[in-house]
Order: structure tokens, then C-alpha cells, then sequence
């Protein structure tokens, strides 16, 4: 996937930092081929994360001064609708910062916890930090996936609903066909479905049999668009009594954010040279020694 991304750049489809694909550490594709609904229409949705130069890690290392300067900066490089002349294939790409990427997992945002359980399969690009996050990915679940994934949902029903999309557009052509876009709603069943995985089994199976066959026969119109609204409906209100009585996820992330932020330092560490010297503000403990030296004089 890497040398897709550098041709992609070579031939100036996409213009990403300069670098950022060097630095990306994990590629993964993501939409309908994740969760075993694709067609041979459908887009190369590409997630990931990656490590960013040291002057946006560490400013202060740099000479940056919180509140005065404005330091480098890099949370994440989006690039949609890119077509591959080899093949004809159109490409979405979304690569965070490891710090952002570890906030928005951290947030239960579907996309981010999704690209973290993804399929074997599906991994496009790995590597040892890579492998570590993976091996550690539990620790970011919590019982806060019940609100963040409802949320989504209500809001793919909402699109669902939506009876004059734009003339042309694969949604169009599910509307014309089934009086609703199909799409948004194997996206509101599998949202809800995937939540109520995790509150059970403290666990996410993306491409799990049973919900395949399931979310493969609502985008190929085998659901009403009432048959969605019912079960959604239904749904909403047993998933309500299985969050309250879940026990097997934590409340929240504060929980698990002590071993989460050890993660993140071993990462950082694996990735970058002296990040004892990095980290340690030197400012600081400067400061520090000061304030212990007038403490020990006005102690004497």
C-alpha cells in the first residue's frame, strides 16, 4: 500500500506532507470489504495512523513556546475520490497522528474503534507499533461505545430517510429502486449490532457470519425501509437494559487511561531515538531545581 501511496504522489493525485508515508506505521481498508458487504462497485476506503516528525511530538524541544509561537502541527491528512488509472479503483484515505488516532479510539468513534479490530485480511500496511496497539486493543473499549455508536446511527437513519438525494449518486439509484438507500441502513443495523457485540462479549468480529448475511441482505433490498425503522426501534430499547447491566466492559476510558497512555509511550519510544530526553522538559526541571534551591535557603 505504501508504494500505492508514493505512485499516487509521484503522479500528483495526492499531496500529503512530505513525510508522512515514510511515517505511516498502519494501513488498513475499511468500509463495505470490513464488514463482508462489498460489491464490485464499491470505494477502497484506507485508515490509518502514523508517527509524526519530532518538532510536532515535542515542540518544546524545538524552541517552540506554548502561547507564543505557533508550533508544527499535524493531526491527520484526508484525501477522497483519488482513481487509480491501473485499475479503476477510487480511493478514500484518512491517516491520523498516533495521538489523535489514540483519542478518537479512546472516544468510541466508530471508524477509529473499527479500523483497530478489523479483519487480518484487511491490514494493508503493519508494523510492530502497529502489532502492539492491535495486541492491546481491548484496553480502549468501554461502556461509552453504547452513546457514541447510538449516536451514529440515529444519525445514518436520518440519511436514510432522505427521499430526493442527489440525481446521479449511487444513493439516488437506491431510492429509485427501493424507496430508501440501502446503504444507510445496513449501516444503522450494523452500528447497533456491533455495540451490542461488545456490551455482551466485550469484543468486536467486523465481518462476524451471522451479521453478514444479515447487513448483505438489507444493501441488497431485502429489508423495507419500515422492517429498519422497527428493528432500530426494538433494538434501541433492549440494548438500553444490556448497557445498564454490562459489567464486562469499564464506565468509561479514564479507567484503563493509565495503562492506555503506557501504550502510547512504548510506541513513542519504539519510534523515536532518546524519548526520555524528548518528553523531560527541560524548562522544568530548571525551574524546578530553583525553586528547591530558594526552599533549602529559606529552610536553613
Amino acid at each position: 500500500m505504501l508504494k500505492t501511496l508514493k505512485r499516487f504522489k509521484s503522479e500528483k493525485k495526492i499531496h500529503p506532507p512530505e513525510w508522512l508515508i515514510d511515517n505511516t506505521v498502519y494501513l488498513c481498508q475499511m468500509g463495505s470489504v470490513a464488514y463482508g458487504v462489498s460489491t464490485d462497485y464499491s470505494d477502497i476506503d484506507v485508515y490509518g495512523f502514523c508517527m509524526p516528525i519530532k518538532e510536532v511530538v515535542f515542540p518544546h524541544k524545538f524552541g517552540y513556546i506554548h502561547g507564543f509561537d505557533v508550533p508544527a502541527d499535524f493531526a491527520q491528512w484526508q484525501q477522497h475520490h483519488i482513481k487509480d488509472d491501473s485499475n479503476g479503483k477510487e480511493y478514500d484515505f484518512s491517516v491520523f497522528s498516533i495521538m489523535k488516532y489514540f483519542r478518537l479510539v479512546m472516544e468510541c468513534n466508530p471508524n477509529m474503534c473499527d479500523s483497530l479490530f478489523t479483519p487480518r485480511e484487511c491490514i494493508l500496511h503493519s508494523t510492530q507499533i502497529s502489532e502492539l496497539i492491535r495486541e492491546n486493543r481491548h484496553l480502549f473499549l468501554h461502556k461509552g461505545v453504547w452513546q457514541k455508536y447510538k449516536g451514529y446511527a440515529f444519525s445514518q437513519m436520518h440519511k436514510m430517510q432522505i427521499k430526493n438525494p442527489e440525481e446521479g449518486s449511487k444513493r439516488y439509484d437506491d431510492v429509485q429502486k427501493y424507496g430508501y438507500s440501502t446503504k444507510f441502513a445496513y449501516h444503522v443495523v450494523r452500528l447497533l449490532s456491533q455495540v451490542e457485540q461488545m456490551l455482551t462479549e466485550g469484543t468486536l468480529v467486523l465481518n462476524e457470519k451471522g451479521r453478514r448475511e444479515q447487513l448483505k441482505a438489507i444493501r441488497n433490498g431485502e429489508w423495507s425501509a419500515d422492517d429498519v425503522v422497527q428493528w432500530f426501534s426494538l433494538k434501541e430499547l433492549e440494548l438500553e437494559k444490556v448497557y445498564n447491566n454490562c459489567t464486562i466492559l469499564p464506565y468509561s476510558y479514564k479507567e484503563n487511561l493509565p495503562k492506555i497512555k503506557k501504550l502510547l509511550f512504548q510506541c513513542l519510544e519504539m519510534w523515536y531515538e532518546d524519548t526520555a530526553k524528548l518528553i523531560t522538559d527541560e524548562s522544568s526541571s530548571i525551574a524546578e531545581k530553583k525553586l528547591k534551591a530558594i526552599k533549602e535557603i529559606l529552610d536553613s
